[in-house]
């Protein structure tokens, strides 16, 4: 009888459903897989070491880097670990500020995850839908920053700006005709509050649709229901978090549990699966996305009845406004300093953890007395689950690993720090 030997099959790093640069080493038995081997390593970037050879506020554009899909929820992990050591108040309206934009940033996150699983396991239609609403929202971060993906916003002490009266406008073009250009530009005549007001009307009607195409899709659920099955008591001793373990059926929200900003404020709820299956994880992040569309609108309704400051009255730690450091000699001094040499942090160490849209995001910063962090350290949600997709594919089909990575929501750059 001829000896059975096993397949070895590299997947990625080039595979379209290998987002990023993730490499896995397959062992399989025909179509099944036996074990599957994630090489990290591919993107490294040493972001950690580059944070600590600059100072703290240089950093911020760092964070954006990390996980570019949730760009503004990074910050806000890395700023609220040194407001933690500094021990300085933000002001209210940038708590909100914050709030709204980490919920805009988990939509954000959530719509390309939707779409880019649905590409992985043969559904073209929802990436296209998903982008629609995408281009909404990168246009609320160009407002804000300038910037459409690496917004750089947030900063030690509150924003780096109030949000602007005015949104930009399409320009009249030879590519569309004038009608075409007026019908895009019609909700863009107010502030960008009114802009976001009129999205989050419109958001929940295009979940509908997104659930539609999907959640009762004979083909979808062939897919994802039974794959990557994770019990409570594994999902909680492999370091899921998030979605990933609000899939599995445990109630771990931060925002619930550890509120940081205004999250106490807010009224929303925690969607939990009960299967812990791919299908369970999908039906919880797109009910994510209907409660933060709530809590945006809440934040929308509170910001425009109290305006205020958005940013510490501590010239050390936050840059003064344009204005003052055109006409005041010390705070042209203060603004030089802040942007040569930064501001020093009390010896110490803090730790400062997020509900990012992929799970517990957190930083771990200790501090020398010096104007950079002695040692940073990310707390990527995404690798802990990275180092169970192993347990997860075994016994599976080859086509049910792309399914698992989907459900993973993996981007690398966090990942492969």
């Amino acid at each position: 009888m001829p000896e059975l030997r096993n397949l070895t099959l590299n997947f990625g790093p080039q595979h379209p459903a290998a987002h990023g640069v993730l490499r896995l080493v397959l062992e399989m038995e025909g179509e099944t897989i036996l074990r599957a081997d994630p090489h990290v390593g591919l993107l490294h970037r040493g972001t950690e070491k580059l944070a600590e050879t600059k100072p703290y506020n240089q950093s911020i554009g760092y964070m954006d880097r990390l996980d570019y899909v949730s760009m503004m929820c990074n910050e806000h992990g890395y700023v609220l670990a040194i407001e933690k050591l500094l021990g300085i108040e933000v002001p209210v309206r940038a708590q909100y500020i914050r709030v709204m934009f980490d919920e805009i940033t988990r939509i954000l996150n959530h719509l390309l995850w939707l779409g880019a699983h649905g590409l992985d396991v043969g559904a073209m239609t929802i990436f296209l839908y998903t982008f629609r609403e995408r281009e909404d929202l990168m246009d609320c971060y160009e407002a804000v920053s300038g910037a459409r993906l690496h917004a750089t916003y947030y900063r030690p002490g509150g924003v780096a700006r109030d949000l602007p009266d005015k949104m930009p406008q399409y320009q009249y073009n030879k590519f569309r005709s004038d009608k075409e250009i007026d019908r895009l530009n019609e909700n863009r005549q107010g502030s960008l509050l009114d802009f976001i007001e009129d999205f989050t009307n419109r958001f929940p009607t295009y979940v509908d649709e997104y659930e539609t195409l999907l959640s009762d899709n004979r083909i979808w659920k062939q897919r994802t229901v039974g794959i990557g099955v994770v019990s409570p008591e594994r999902a909680m001793q492999l370091g899921f978090t998030g979605p990933m373990l609000r899939g599995s059926g445990v109630e771990w929200d931060l925002r619930k549990k550890q509120p940081y900003a205004v999250y106490d404020k807010m009224d929303f709820d925690v969607p939990v699966g009960t299967e812990g299956d791919c299908y369970d994880r999908y039906l919880v992040r797109v009910e994510e996305m209907r409660q933060s569309n709530r809590i945006i609108r809440q934040c929308v309704d509170w910001l425009r009845n109290n305006p205020g400051p958005v940013r510490s009255e501590d010239h050390k730690v936050a840059a003064p406004s344009r204005e003052e450091m055109k006409a005041d000699m010390e705070s042209l001094i203060h603004h030089f300093k802040l942007f040569t040499e930064g501001f020093c942090l009390p010896p110490g160490e803090a730790y400062a953890a997020v509900e990012h849209p992929k799970g517990e995001f957190g930083v771990y910063l200790v501090s020398d007395g010096a104007n950079k962090p002695y040692r940073l350290k990310i707390r990527a949600p995404g690798f802990a689950h990275l180092s169970a997709l192993d347990e997860m594919v075994r016994g599976h089909m080859l086509a049910d690993v792309v399914a698992v990575i989907g459900t993973q929501d993996i981007v690398f750059g966090e990942i492969d720090r």
